[in-house]
């Protein structure tokens, strides 16, 4: 989270991925573009990125409501606002399939994003140009997971792609109910971080990072309730 920017995670991606990598919050895990807080469940790995990064560490389990009521309080206190949130918590959730599994990855995936955004609220509605990025999927859009073209069609991520479908609709509902804050769903591209390691797929965290930075970044007249990756907007 951030007085621009800061980090979210499940133990997902984000300490050692793409949150890692922009200078921005992600909630759980990344950095702030103002020598920000860091949201990190791991707080080894999340004290380590802080470091690296010259940021300030603040522990926050996206699937814990305490822990982000705490981490959010203390941002608050020492900030007064937030300017950008990266929500970028994910699990994949592959194999088998189970209803436990699946409240596990639609708890971090999609439940994360409303408990942190939420929470994040009353400091966004501080801030004189907010965003809030949710780091979503192409694999939760319809249109490319029925495209024989594209490598979606050929994934079997039954919980991941529909948790990423609700991150996206998410971002869509708080776009139009808070018009003052900008939401954008973001596809950062195919990265190679721990949780793609199995599939040994992927570019840089640094490379998929930008842009997520580009969108934690946009000014007042930037879109707001959109899928997009690197090209543009995404059919879904």
């Amino acid at each position: 989270m951030a007085a621009r920017p800061s980090p979210s995670d499940g133990r997902p991606a984000a300490q050692s991925g793409i949150g890692h990598r922009p200078q921005l919050v992600a909630a759980d895990s990344a950095r702030g573009l103002h020598r920000d807080p860091e949201g990190a469940r791991d707080v080894e790995r999340g004290e380590k990125a802080a470091a690296e990064l010259g940021a300030r560490f603040v522990r926050l389990d996206v699937t814990d409501d305490a822990s982000v009521d705490s981490a959010l309080a203390a941002i608050g206190a020492a900030e007064g606002r937030l300017d950008v949130l990266v929500n970028n918590a994910g699990l994949l959730g592959h194999g088998d399939v189970d209803g436990p599994k699946a409240l596990r990855v639609f708890d971090t995936n999609a439940v994360g994003i409303v408990r942190v955004t939420e929470a994040a609220l009353p400091l966004l509605r501080a801030s004189s140009n907010a965003t809030v990025v949710n780091v979503s999927s192409s694999a939760g859009s319809f249109w490319a997971v029925n495209n024989p073209d594209r490598v979606e069609s050929t994934l079997p991520l039954a919980l991941y792609s529909a948790s990423k479908a609700a991150a996206t609709m998410l971002t869509v509902q708080y776009a139009k109910a808070e018009p003052g804050i900008r939401f954008n769903a973001v596809e950062p591209g195919p990265t190679a971080t721990d949780m793609t390691a199995e599939f040994g797929i992927g570019r840089s965290p640094e490379e998929s990072a930008r842009v997520v930075v580009r969108f934690a970044t946009l000014d007042a007249d930037g879109p707001t309730g959109t899928l997009q990756d690197e090209a543009g907007v995404l059919p879904w």
